[in-house]
């Protein structure tokens, strides 16, 4: 628990720490890599719940700096697995009686081993080949360990940390963890889910989803068919295999697309060890522990925010970007527009002669000046997208995300029964041709939109420095002042600890009325 603690108050304090000295930002990112690659050797050498708080993470790259998100990129779990003797344990208690009374045998190695369970190999009484996820003895003792130290973390982090608090809720990101490992502990839930996308994706052509034994299955044990497959990111083994990456490429994407826009579970965790091809092409979708939900309302309100962009109705993409909760009700929604008519301005047929490294840097800057935040619930969507793109670049480089994306959105289009025809319509009606008027428009209006809105950046940058500057110089007097105090009873000098305790009262009172202004601040922001 206190590895964890004072890792936590060492980060907060190197922060302060840089930003008092006014470091540069070059310095910054570097701290932030140093942080991040302390942060990934610590998850590992304690294991448990903190790898998948590290792979939490890496999915909040909208709020965490990127130097420190790359440092846990492609975080997977490396584990030690248990010794035979405790699984076996487990393993008849769940079944309430021998090992042998269900299975044929199975092999006491373990072919994986993860934070929360560990995969077995074996064979059924009638020779079919399994895989036995059993989860790990110890694990929810050593979970509620760490989630205590999470919580006291999390208290830091919300009342000290120098971030607008209006832009990340730290109480909520840890609910929105806390929730996903309770659902991971019970693997029943992750039968019924697998069970789920089975039926759901039964027409599929060349999916293998791997079945489930229920009979088997507890909340401890999974029994599932055992599939053989490599890597979907397996260049080489798609080129030896002679597999049309490109093809491959649309039907993958074919799989997310309706679990992105349409109502039910998606998979939240697609990362190549979970996703693999076999060697005629067909795709092997495993691991359905982690799983995310789209509601009814949600999946229309992306699919009238699909219309909006296409339609580039910003007032209408506003109102669902309102509803779905990324921007808050009494944000400024003219302002809000301006950004997103800038960011959508950009002529896609001509980008590859474009400085995209700037013109996003430019674009997130302007974004984050808003008070716009991911909602926790969609986290994990973009978990999903952002995992799956990765892939597509690697197995065709050579092909353009909106290449790929164009026949695999089409025939969902086709395939879907919700206002497919009116959908495709105005699709058909925002294309170029028919947007001349509007592109010149956007054109003679968007030097004078950057403008108004590099001022309104600079501006509030400014200001929350100026408070933020307040706020620390105030929170290293009232340190001091603690420091004192502890010295003067030490040394038994009345008069130093008098003093002391003076400053640290008045940094005190100051620090919650400098507190207090930030927050009206921010509140004013949204009017």
């Amino acid at each position: 628990m206190w590895k964890i603690i004072s890792l936590g108050i060492s980060i907060l304090a190197r922060i302060y720490w840089y930003q008092i000295r006014k470091k540069p930002e070059s310095e910054m990112e570097k701290l932030w890599a140093k942080i991040g690659q302390e942060f990934r050797e610590t998850l590992f050498d304690l294991e448990g719940l903190l790898i998948k708080v590290g792979q939490f993470l890496s999915i909040r790259s909208d709020l965490l700096p990127g130097s420190f998100v790359k440092q846990l990129e492609d975080l997977v779990d490396h584990v030690p697995p248990s010794s035979w003797e405790e699984i076996k344990d487990v393993l008849q208690k769940e079944w309430e009686g021998k090992i042998e009374d269900k299975l044929e045998s199975i092999h006491p190695t373990a072919i994986a081993s993860a934070s929360i369970g560990e995969v077995y190999k074996g064979y059924l009484k009638d020779g079919t080949c399994v895989a036995i996820k059993v989860q790990r003895p110890a694990i929810r003792s050593i979970i509620q360990t760490d989630f205590r130290s999470l919580s006291i973390i999390i208290w830091i982090a919300h009342h000290f940390a120098p971030v607008p608090k209006q832009f990340v809720n730290f109480k909520m990101l840890f609910f929105e963890l806390k929730q996903v490992i309770k659902r991971e502990l019970d693997f029943h839930l992750e039968m019924e889910a697998s069970l789920h996308f089975r039926t759901r994706f039964s027409k599929f052509n060349r999916l293998i989803i791997p079945r489930v034994f229920p009979d088997l299955c507890t909340s401890r044990v999974l029994v599932m068919e055992w599939v053989e497959g490599r890597k979907i990111t397996d260049v080489d083994f798609l080129v030896q295999s002679r597999i049309n990456r490109e093809e491959l490429s649309v039907r993958l994407l074919q799989l997310f697309i309706p679990q992105w826009l349409e109502a039910g579970i998606f998979h939240a965790d697609p990362h190549a060890g979970n996703v693999l091809v076999k060697e005629e092409g067909s795709i092997v979708l495993l691991d359905y522990g982690m799983v995310g939900e789209i509601s009814k309302k949600d999946a229309a309100n992306f699919q009238d925010l699909l219309q909006a962009f296409l339609l580039k109705n910003y007032t209408l993409a506003v109102k669902v970007l309102m509803d779905l909760g990324f921007i808050h009700p009494d944000a400024n929604t003219k302002k809000i527009e301006m950004i997103l008519k800038e960011a959508l301005s950009i002529d896609f047929a001509h980008y590859k002669e474009m400085d995209l490294f700037t013109v996003k840097k430019e674009l997130n800057d302007l974004i984050r000046s808003l008070p716009v935040q991911v909602p926790t619930r969609f986290i994990f969507l973009g978990r999903s997208f952002i995992t799956i793109e990765g892939m597509l670049h690697t197995i065709s480089p050579g092909s353009e995300l909106l290449e790929i994306a164009k026949p695999a959105f089409l025939k969902w289009l086709y395939q879907n029964n919700q206002s497919k025809w009116k959908l495709i319509w105005k699709w058909i009606n925002a294309q170029p041709v028919f947007q001349v008027f509007h592109s010149i428009q956007d054109l003679l209006e968007s030097p004078k939109r950057f403008i108004e809105l590099k001022e309104i950046q600079q501006h509030r940058e400014f200001h929350f420095s100026v408070l933020e500057n307040q706020k620390r110089q105030l929170f290293f007097l009232g340190a001091i002042g603690i420091t004192g105090s502890l010295f003067g009873i030490y040394s038994r000098i009345t008069l130093i600890t008098d003093v002391a305790l003076g400053i640290t009262g008045i940094s005190l009172v100051a620090y919650i009325i400098c507190s207090w202004k930030q927050k009206n601040w921010l509140k004013s922001l949204k009017k």
